[in-house]
């Protein structure tokens, strides 16, 4: 599990190929001896398992399913990545809770500056878009994020400066494509709406009484 709260900006060193996914290697200011083979780390939002240490940085392996899921797939020498490290239990929340488990790509379509903010906006297919709304939390790239606002085709974000020097939303470019994490809270009260009791007879008035909605 992790915040959202991107602690680094790693480079990659080498993308190989593996017989059902690849391997990255990653530099970072991160100090190898507070990285342990094992633990979990998230690489532009995707949670991933170190696999290995250098003296400035790791290896992980990528899934097939990551790669379908997310851009690391298309990650090459040189590209910047957001790093952070698993949550404590003892640590503070700042961000909101982020599993790593990509739900898809989407396209930036907009960057557009707001005095010292900057504004993003994306597409999205509506499996994603269904999840997403307004001032809610979104997860791009790993980072933590509010929606500030939505439709039934996109959404936009906006930066803080901080926020935009501290992560590699400051080298992004309209048409390229980032990872997306919807709020989980909202896929758990899609499936407790949709049991099998909602699926059959809807959602009737008894059905709300039932769960105390009324």
């Amino acid at each position: 599990m992790f915040t959202g709260l991107v602690e680094d900006i790693g480079e990659i060193q080498k993308s190989a190929r593996r017989s059902n996914g690849l391997e990255l290697t990653v530099m970072c200011g991160i100090p190898t001896a507070d990285i342990t083979l094992g633990e979990s780390i998230a690489v532009d939002g995707v949670c991933l398992t170190v696999t290995g240490t250098a003296s400035r940085g790791f290896t992980v392996d990528v899934s097939s399913e990551s790669i379908a899921r997310s851009t690391l797939g298309k990650k090459k020498a040189g590209h910047r990545v957001n790093i952070e490290r698993a949550l404590r239990l003892s640590d503070r929340l700042g961000g909101h809770l982020v599993t790593g488990h990509i739900d898809g790509i989407v396209a930036i379509t907009g960057i557009e500056r707001k005095g010292d903010f900057t504004q993003f906006s994306f597409t999205a297919p509506h499996i994603i878009l269904k999840y997403i709304v307004e001032k809610g939390s979104v997860a791009i790239d790993g980072i933590s994020l509010t929606v500030n606002q939505c439709s039934d085709r996109d959404f936009s974000i906006m930066i803080i400066p901080h926020t935009l020097e501290q992560t590699t939303l400051s080298s992004r470019r309209i048409g390229e494509q980032v990872n997306i994490e919807n709020d989980i809270v909202g896929k758990y009260i899609e499936k407790f709406i949709l049991n099998d009791d909602t699926a059959q007879n809807g959602i009737s008035r008894e059905f709300l009484e039932k769960f105390n909605f009324t």
